[in-house]
């Protein structure tokens, strides 16, 4: 989120500075920089001399899983998997939606210019950033408890999954801050839940598949962020309002939290089958 933070009070003065054109390239040159940083830094763990061997004991625990002689395409097959994209791909595509309609929906709501939106979206993602913190640290607490992993990782996914529902009215308040509150409660429960989602798969998934499934939820949400692009703007096209894009936002955490349900009821480690020979 620290990008997130950083681009609404940036990229707004390069523009009015610069033009639109030098926005797009600063902004999009920066991915080099973490591509230099990434080369530098990045090692397999056998080769960090970080990665003391109690660590590297730790972090091949499960190879007796190994899953090195399967197809990806057989985790599909694992209910499991299904439930991880089925949460991605509905909930991934709300926080597309804050990301890119929510500047549009403060001008257009509250007649803020390019540089005046900077601080409420800021404002936005400080709160989200909250909302990543807690609710890892709620599930971990639960657990920590006495309460299983299912329990503790679904009860805090309702918790924020609830806390997302007051934005289906952000569209009719008139205060500009009490908006923005609510958006931002929307948009640290999205990272709650979001954080808790990301555990599913290595919840159930031995550590060699988790990869391979987090891939398959991340293509998942990236088609449904371009459904929602598309959506919105048909929508405000049609209607002008933003009553049907915040009703989506609203609800569907619940409903990922309920497919989620069906299809993974409970959450323990699977074995994967291995390819066998012909």
């Amino acid at each position: 989120n620290l990008g997130a933070i950083a681009t609404p009070l940036f990229v707004p003065w390069v523009t009015l500075h610069w033009g639109w054109r030098w926005a797009f390239l600063i902004s999009g040159g920066t991915g080099f920089i973490w591509l230099v940083l990434w080369l530098l830094v990045y090692r397999r763990p056998e080769e960090h001399t970080r990665v003391s061997q109690k660590e590297l004991d730790y972090i091949r625990i499960d190879g007796s899983n190994s899953v090195a002689q399967m197809k990806r395409l057989r985790l599909i097959h694992y209910r499991q998997a299904w439930a991880f994209v089925a949460g991605k791909f509905l909930t991934d595509p709300i926080w597309w939606f804050y990301l890119f309609w929510i500047p549009d929906f403060l001008e257009r709501k509250h007649g803020l210019s390019l540089i005046e939106i900077g601080l409420p979206v800021v404002v936005i993602y400080l709160i989200a950033d909250v909302g990543s913190i807690v609710g890892g640290w709620l599930s971990s607490a639960l657990i920590q408890r006495g309460r299983t992993v299912n329990w503790a990782r679904k009860t805090a996914m309702l918790i924020c999954a609830l806390s997302v529902v007051p934005i289906t009215w952000a569209y009719r308040i008139e205060s500009l801050w009490g908006a923005i509150l609510i958006i931002g409660l929307a948009a640290a429960a999205h990272q709650g839940f979001s954080a808790n989602l990301f555990t599913l798969s290595s919840d159930t998934f031995p550590a060699q598949a988790v990869g391979s499934v987090v891939g398959m939820g991340g293509m998942a949400g990236a088609i449904g962020g371009m459904l929602i692009a598309k959506i919105v703007g048909y929508v405000l096209e049609r209607t002008g309002s933003y009553r049907l894009p915040f009703f989506i936002a609203g609800s569907a955490y619940l409903v990922a939290l309920l497919c989620i349900q069906i299809l993974a009821p409970t959450l323990e480690p699977i074995k994967l089958k291995e390819k066998t020979a012909a």
